[in-house]
């Protein structure tokens, strides 16, 4: 299996447009949404079916037994995240808030607090027999990301283990979501946003990409916004020895087709256009990464 993986700097780029039309061209039996913090890949994949859903746990949460505890206030006192609050009877614990550190469990003299596994994510497996799409959710003030990103891959590569290509849909930045995701994949495909701030953030997740030891390609959306930008892209990449595999123009009719539910290869508009050979010129560089046998890949037409 070649795994191609998509990531962008910053939000906002594109990203998740251009790899929904990536799945939808290629065909794809196994792709994956990483963007934990927020996923928005199934908006525009059309399952139907019911997700196999699964709880994803993080650090350890506190829990006061209220029939145990004595009300000397110790926890509260010792509690540097401000995590324990004064409630009627005695007190309790303000998940949001607690870090796991387990100093109440330690201070607590009548035993009365006790650490538990705590939900901090939301694990879903759409499967049809011929392709597995999975994907997740990270639960409000939850912090382990990256563990739950490994976990998507993992029920991924466990549901289509025979797939010749898995796309996966990274998350902005270069955090821990972006690092878990660059694990064990061919090659990155990054989208550039032709801004200050997207040259920058390009060149930080190329560094990132190069410290995992995982290729990478550039292509710019909405190139046309900004064609001196652009230009310092693709000198860039030339300085760097980076493929670059083509620029996409602004289209609102990318748009339309999402707010439809649809990729924007599913219309007949400039931007579907430039992603095809944006997706042909990456195949080419798939199929040469190291890893695996070549992808030599297809196109599915879209009707």
């Amino acid at each position: 299996m070649k795994r191609l993986l998509i990531l962008s700097g910053k939000g906002g780029t594109g990203k998740t447009t251009v790899a929904g039309a990536f799945i939808r061209l290629s065909g794809a039996e196994a792709y994956a949404d990483c963007d934990v913090d927020a996923p928005n890949l199934h908006l525009t994949m059309g399952w139907d079916v019911e997700p196999d859903r699964a709880y994803h746990y993080g650090l350890d949460k506190a829990v006061i037994d209220s029939g145990k505890c004595i009300g000397c206030g110790l926890c509260m006192e010792k509690c540097r995240f401000g995590a324990i609050v004064r409630k009627a009877g005695g007190y309790a614990v303000d998940p949001l808030s607690c870090e796991g550190c387990a100093v109440c469990e330690l201070v607590c003299p009548n035993k009365a607090v006790r650490m538990e596994p705590a939900v901090a994510g939301d694990l879903m497996l759409y499967a049809d027999g011929r392709r597995a799409f999975s994907t997740a959710r990270l639960r409000m003030g939850s912090g382990t990301s990256g563990k739950l990103v490994t976990e998507v891959k993992k029920r991924m590569d466990g549901a289509a283990p025979d797939a010749p290509l898995a796309i996966i849909d990274g998350s902005p930045g270069i955090g821990c979501p972006v690092i878990a995701s660059l694990s064990g994949v061919d090659l990155a495909l990054i989208v550039a946003e032709p801004s200050v701030s997207g040259i920058s953030d390009m060149g930080r997740i190329v560094e990132t990409a190069g410290k995992s030891g995982v290729p990478v390609a550039v292509c710019v959306n909405k190139h046309d916004t900004n064609p001196g930008n652009t230009a310092k892209i693709e000198d860039y990449c030339k300085e760097r020895g980076l493929p670059f595999v083509g620029r996409i123009p602004f289209d609102p009719a990318a748009v339309v087709a999402t707010n439809d539910g649809m990729t924007v290869v599913d219309v007949d508009c400039p931007a579907g256009t430039a992603v095809r050979e944006v997706y042909r010129g990456t195949l080419g560089v798939l199929s040469g990464a190291g890893g695996s046998a070549g992808y030599r890949g297809k196109i599915v037409e879209i009707e």
